[in-house]
């Protein structure tokens, strides 16, 4: 229903009635499409974000960009309040809370499902009370032992990604005898803490941490060997949306390509990752990627 009518008996209404904007039914995660990789759209409400900070950073035009990601497709929208690229600084809760709080609370009631990109329980806490249904959380090695406990309280999805150290000194920490081994035993190690804690096998989604203390040729390894984390029995996300990896790939004249002019190449890693059997990817440009996962899915039909 659109619009009011008139009542029986009154006659024809003599001035506009209000239009009825009711909101959404809220997306579930056990909805999430299982014929095809998921795609999660990547909402930065910072100031310094690597690709896109500050375009997003006012409540107003993060629920914008969020709805057109929802609109174009988006499986699941990543909201953030905290850069984490390379060298990034810390923001502390509260100011984390003021950026992302007003947004997931606006785009769950337009029926979108959201995921909360955070290190910090207790934004997580407050992100799930306000619409999201899962936690993303980029701490690695450094988790919080509360974030352990809201897992298995909530009972939610949690996205447990791979990183050693923090944004300022992950870079240093990518030395490894072998990334692809050492990355899975981190992530098994640091998965039974979880188990430790009653959190359930499927409440866990495998990130291997692509550009988080890894280098370029550790990423483009960690890529060819997704089927590695997949025989560990849990969902695998991946993130490779333009990263610095990508941009050095696309070097020309001795000048890295910047960050938007790496989403083609985002939508090629798409491709491989998704017909490799990943179960989701993190991306900015949702349309171009869900494409790429369609015809992935379309091909594994054959």
């Amino acid at each position: 229903m659109d619009s009011l009518a008139a009542a029986p008996g009154t006659g024809p209404a003599t001035s506009p009635l209000p239009v009825l904007r009711m909101p959404r039914s809220a997306a579930r995660f056990e909805d999430l499409p299982t014929d095809r990789t998921v795609v999660m759209g990547i909402l930065n409400c910072t100031p310094d974000s690597f690709s896109d900070g500050g375009e997003y950073d006012s409540i107003d035009t993060a629920i914008a960009h969020g709805l057109r990601m929802f609109y174009a497709g988006a499986d699941i929208i990543d909201v953030g309040g905290e850069s984490t690229r390379p060298g990034a600084l810390e923001v502390d809760e509260e100011e984390e809370q003021r950026r992302i709080l007003p947004v997931i609370g606006a785009l769950a009631k337009a029926g979108a499902l959201l995921s909360v990109d955070t290190r910090h329980a207790g934004t997580a806490a407050k992100a799930l009370d306000a619409g999201a249904a899962l936690i993303n959380d980029v701490s690695g090695l450094s988790v919080e032992p509360a974030m352990v406990a809201l897992v298995a309280q909530r009972k939610v999805p949690y996205v447990l990604m791979h990183r050693r150290g923090s944004a300022r000194t992950m870079d240093a920490l990518s030395t490894y005898r072998d990334v692809v081994e050492d990355v899975l035993a981190e992530l098994v190690e640091l998965r039974d803490t979880f188990y430790a804690a009653g959190v359930a096998p499927e409440q866990i989604i495998m990130d291997p941490g692509l550009g988080f203390s890894k280098d370029s040729t550790q990423n483009w390894e960690l890529l060819a060997n997704l089927d590695r984390f997949e025989l560990l029995g849990h969902r695998v996300l991946i993130g490779t949306s333009r990263k610095r990896f990508l941009g050095t790939l696309l070097t020309t004249a001795g000048k890295a390509a910047p960050p938007k002019d790496r989403d083609s190449a985002t939508v090629a890693t798409t491709a491989l990752a998704a017909a490799q059997g990943a179960w989701g990817v993190r991306v900015h440009d949702v349309a171009a990627n869900l494409d790429a996962a369609r015809v992935a899915a379309r091909q594994s039909k054959r």
